[in-house]
């Protein structure tokens, strides 16, 4: 994936809220602040670029991991590891698709009013090689922007472009904090929800246990931990002053939760399958022509305004 146009920025900005998107490095969002106080987590250009997450980066084609080396979908075998674009984790397993970083997004030009500033941005898969080397379904990517006073919006678009379904396993992996506090102050709250049980590697193993919506003190507690949702699909981090919520419309209808207990930092993860789905031939599946969308917001509000 070439470097160059790396540092571009699109700022979107509305109010007292403002987005930075970077369009040459797989269409992340690294900054998203309100009344100048950020809630996103970013690393860096370069961690980026060489396949890490931070900030608010897309999964595809597949979220999080994969059982192991290839997948098989309608009889065809595909191979994953070794296939350019792919990273590993430290079992070996390929994780968070190929577009982390990637450049060949084709982006509008942002449109503004005085209530909300908007952009949206495409990319055509079937013509990468490197995504097609291990996901071989022609299809494009839409996604779409909507910034209002205090509020993201990202409509996530998957169109089945050639004459093949397409299995759909993809996600996003937002890296929120809060402004002003520590871990040892933020609290959790979860709705009803399955919790999937998961092996050593981190994947499920097909058991699922309920449990009802609660608040959880993060204070020393950890998560990396997979759900299957309900109704409610909404999950928020708060630490009484500063609200972060995050609501999944029908097509999310997992979540991942990622917490580790040495940073300040949490991802609520809309997924539209379980981890693993695409191994296990468990996807949703976009016919032929068809298209799939995909919705998630980010609210974040002062406690008690």
């Amino acid at each position: 994936m070439p470097a160059s146009g790396e540092n571009h920025v699109v700022t979107l900005r509305v109010g007292d809220t403002a987005l930075d998107v970077r369009p040459e490095i797989g269409l992340v969002c690294s900054s998203l602040t309100v009344a100048g106080r950020e809630y996103l987590r970013f690393r860096s250009v370069e961690a980026v670029r060489d396949g890490h997450t931070s900030g608010i980066p897309l999964l595809a084609p597949w979220a999080n991991r994969l059982r192991g080396p290839d997948y098989v979908v309608d009889g065809v075998e595909v191979g994953v590891v070794g296939a350019p674009g792919v990273h590993v984790d430290d079992a070996g397993l390929p994780i968070h698709g190929t577009m982390v970083g990637r450049s060949g997004w084709v982006v509008d030009a942002p449109v503004t009013t005085s209530t909300s500033a908007r952009m949206s941005a495409r990319f055509d898969a079937s013509e990468c090689v490197e995504v097609m080397a291990s996901f071989p379904f022609p299809h494009s990517l839409g996604v779409e922007y909507l910034l209002e006073p205090g509020r993201l919006t990202v409509i996530t678009t998957l169109t089945a472009t050639g004459s093949f379904s397409v299995p759909v396993s993809f996600g996003w992996h937002p890296y929120f904090t809060l402004p002003g506090s520590t871990r040892s102050d933020w609290t959790l709250e979860l709705p009803d929800r399955h919790h999937l049980e998961l092996d050593e590697f981190h994947l499920p193993t097909g058991r699922e246990n309920f449990e009802p919506a609660e608040s959880i003190s993060l204070t020393g507690t950890a998560f990396d931990d997979g759900y299957r949702l309900g109704d409610d699909r909404s999950m928020a981090l708060t630490d009484g002053i500063d609200r972060i919520e995050v609501s999944f419309d029908d097509t999310y209808s997992f979540a991942q939760v990622y917490a580790p207990v040495a940073s300040n930092l949490v991802a609520l993860e809309p997924m539209t399958a379980a981890t693993d789905a695409l191994s296990c031939g468990r996807t949703p599946i976009v016919e032929p022509g068809g298209c799939l969308p995909a919705t998630f917001t980010i609210s974040i509000s002062r406690e008690g305004n």
